[in-house]
């Protein structure tokens, strides 16, 4: 060979050397651009816009949301150690689903390359991507399992029943569509109990019924012999139920499409009034320091330190502004935090939507549905303060009565869409 040869070819192997390395490196760049991107995403993203500070009823006809467009849901996997953020559009059946994380790892399992975990990424997010074009979001509604009610007694409590689950279903359809309405799927289901020996998810509404509805579901799990056995502590801090979040993704979709889905609701108006009673006017060793304490600092004027310190006393008037102060000094509280953000009812069609109002006559008709134990009934006790008139329209009066016109409906704009889903009159504004 002539030299001439010798260093022409150790040209063209340099020069390959070169693109390959300009290559792999344009590529590495793009890759790590496009997974920012998917965490900024992520961050961004809200489920509802905030409601106008002041509404009209040409604000309430139009839609919240544009219902053509399609709606994309976030979700996560962990394989191999580390946590991966999904993001696609869904169009058809939560019934494939079932084999995404096997997937998932069986596709990394498989990947050996210089870029190593960034490229075994890419391939585990488009593994995803692929298998979530094949979901429809959200679940389509299906009528309830009636097998089980024999006779009349309940014919009044159906009427109801389904005059609700149709009222949401028309409201979702029209206004809940997806004009990027993205949520964090876990998040989204954080609030939702599970019981599976009868098939039973259950959305909390703090100060709507739900103690006594994790009572009854400790008693159909087989933890408890009698609802009126178990105390407050146990109910809410002995940790008993498990949460629908705590499955991975595989057990979150099958339950979300086969269980049935429940939640109860209450005006609005009177929960928050319920929820300021229970967490202000009574001595409490959380809700007094941490939010006592910043609602007196920032909406009492020349709030004493003693006042302060102690974080006792809140007036109904210090609780309002903090609840529509968009710079609240402590953060949004379960109490009173709205349904459409707790348990999302335009993503998740439930199947039973009871009311406080009715509560006993709904939860004992539900318990029908899902074949509990003849014996057992809902209970109607008081949680706490059972001394304590119960919170009804009188008594949101009698609150109300100390703000101005301007913050009773100021307070309803905070809440419109509860009043709207579930078919609420307007409140004393």
């Amino acid at each position: 060979m002539q030299p001439s040869e010798t260093v022409m070819n150790l040209r063209q192997v340099f020069l390959s050397v070169l693109i390959f390395g300009v290559a792999g490196l344009l590529l590495f760049m793009y890759l790590q651009a496009w997974i920012e991107e998917q965490h900024t995403e992520l961050k961004t993203t809200n489920y509802f816009q905030p409601a106008p500070r002041i509404i009209s009823r040409e604000k309430l006809q139009q839609p919240i949301i544009n219902q053509d467009s399609k709606l994309q849901v976030l979700g996560e996997l962990k394989p191999n150690n580390e946590t991966f953020i999904i993001t696609k559009t869904f169009s058809a059946s939560l019934s494939e689903v079932g084999h995404l994380k096997g997937d998932a790892q069986a596709s990394s399992e498989t990947i050996r390359s210089p870029n190593g975990k960034l490229y075994e990424q890419h391939q585990v997010t488009k593994s995803l991507f692929k298998k979530f074009s094949q979901i429809t979001w959200p679940l389509d509604t299906r009528p309830l399992n009636k097998s089980l009610i024999i006779g009349d007694k309940w014919k009044k409590t159906d009427v109801a029943q389904e005059k609700r689950r149709a009222f949401l279903q028309d409201f979702c359809k029209k206004y809940g569509g997806g004009n990027r309405a993205q949520s964090h799927l876990f998040h989204m289901v954080s609030r939702i109990y599970v019981e599976d020996r009868h098939k039973i998810l259950y959305c909390e509404v703090p100060k709507a019924g739900c103690s006594n509805w994790k009572r009854i579901l400790m008693v159909l799990n087989g933890l408890a012999s009698s609802a009126y056995n178990i105390t407050h502590n146990a109910v809410h801090y002995g940790k008993h139920l498990r949460k629908l979040d705590s499955f991975d993704l595989k057990g979150i979709y099958t339950r979300l499409n086969t269980y049935t889905k429940a939640v109860f609701v209450r005006d609005p108006m009177e929960r928050l009034v319920s929820a300021f009673r229970d967490k202000f006017e009574h001595p409490n060793s959380y809700y007094h320091p941490v939010f006592g304490k910043a609602i007196i600092k920032k909406y009492r004027p020349n709030a004493c330190e003693e006042e302060i310190n102690n974080g006792s006393g809140v007036k109904f008037k210090e609780f309002i502004h903090y609840l529509l102060d968009s710079h609240r000094p402590v953060g949004m509280d379960i109490h009173w935090e709205r349904v459409s953000k707790l348990c999302y009812p335009c993503l998740i069609p439930y199947d039973f939507v009871g009311k406080f109002e009715t509560l006993e006559e709904d939860a004992n008709y539900f318990l029908q549905l899902i074949g509990a134990p003849r014996g057992l009934k809902f209970p109607n006790f008081k949680d706490r303060h059972s001394s304590d008139e119960r919170t009804n329209a009188d008594v949101v009066r009698q609150y109300l009565k100390d703000l101005s016109s301007m913050e009773r409906q100021l307070i309803y704009d905070f809440y419109y869409l509860d009043y709207l889903m579930f078919n609420y009159t307007t409140p004393f504004v």
